[in-house]
């Protein structure tokens, strides 16, 4: 799982001033110009930071949606507000730090949007989205020939982003403490994806799917299934039932992902069967979500063990 501001009446739009935040003459976009999905791309001085939302109607006149910011789970927007050419919604800040709301202000501009958003602590970044690829496959996938990733001795296939805790010991991927994610040198489209995992109590780690979709791994001691809960596309999908195990031993996953229908096999039970993954989810490398992108292992939240990572492409 992934972590990352009082609302802003007015924001600035550009070239307006802070009391004009919609131009005089500024053409007005319609809803159905912003209703969809949306892959955003944040701009921060570090370095551009992915992110996604959804708007959709509600009822004769409401739009409402949901968004995923650069960390952090879906939220629910409770309205979007469309005036004159400016979108605008806020929402309560998750993991990001401050006080105040998370504030959103956009604009369609060139077949996308554009805008400015506004964290809890105040800093203020601008963005612009595209819509996202519908993804839709015409026909079932036929498979190639399965590709082992990990070949037991070494991270050869494989490259470490932030800080490297991960070794290759008796057939073992072993990420030893909080630190970088693993990242393979090789990008795929739809796959056939079979691993096995194994974490300490307490344990929190998370295999993304080009590098984009999340399925959650960790140890907690739930009664329901949940968004956020082992067996999850974290925070857009619970999985049907509890199939996981007790700390300490093997588990597998059996993952099927063609174009945004993901099934999930967890310990021999299908706890997602054929569901479409909405966007990205927080922690992704990306939002490009039309291009392929590899497989990574999250290794910030501390040790877990990985084994038998075999990938089966399609043709």
């Amino acid at each position: 799982m992934w972590r990352y501001p009082a609302i802003l009446i007015a924001l600035v739009a550009l070239g307006a001033s802070a009391g004009s935040a919609v131009p005089s003459g500024s053409p007005r976009a319609s809803p159905d110009e912003i209703v969809g999905r949306w892959d955003i791309m944040i701009q921060t001085p570090e370095r551009p930071l992915p992110s996604w939302l959804e708007v959709r109607r509600s009822g004769r006149a409401t739009l409402v949606g949901q968004f995923v910011g650069d960390v952090g789970s879906a939220r629910p927007i409770a309205k979007v507000e469309l005036s004159g050419g400016e979108m605008r919604f806020s929402i309560p800040p998750q993991w990001e730090q401050g006080e105040g709301d998370l504030s959103f202000q956009g604009r369609v501009a060139g077949g996308g949007l554009t805008g400015s958003m506004t964290y809890p602590d105040g800093k203020r970044f601008n963005w612009t989205a595209k819509r996202a690829a519908s993804l839709k496959r015409r026909t079932a996938p036929t498979w190639a020939k399965p590709m082992r990733l990990f070949n037991g001795s070494n991270l050869t296939g494989w490259h470490v982003v932030g800080a490297n805790h991960w070794r290759a010991m008796d057939g073992v991927l072993q990420n030893t403490e909080p630190g970088g994610n693993l990242v393979t040198d090789g990008k795929f489209t739809d796959f056939k994806l079979h691993l096995e995992f194994r974490y300490p109590k307490g344990g929190n780690s998370g295999v993304y799917l080009r590098g984009r979709h999340e399925v959650q791994i960790e140890d907690r001691d739930a009664t329901e299934p949940a968004l956020d809960g082992l067996g999850a596309i974290y925070g857009f999908i619970a999985p049907s039932e509890l199939a996981g195990k007790k700390p300490g031993e093997w588990q597998t996953y059996d993952i099927t992902l063609a174009g945004r229908m993901v099934t999930v096999v967890l310990n021999g039970k299908t706890v997602i069967s054929n569901r479409e993954i909405p966007g990205i989810t927080g922690g992704a490398l990306d939002s490009d979500e039309g291009a392929p992108g590899p497989l990574f292992l999250q290794g910030d939240h501390g040790p877990v063990e990985f084994r038998k990572i075999i990938l089966t492409p399609a043709k």
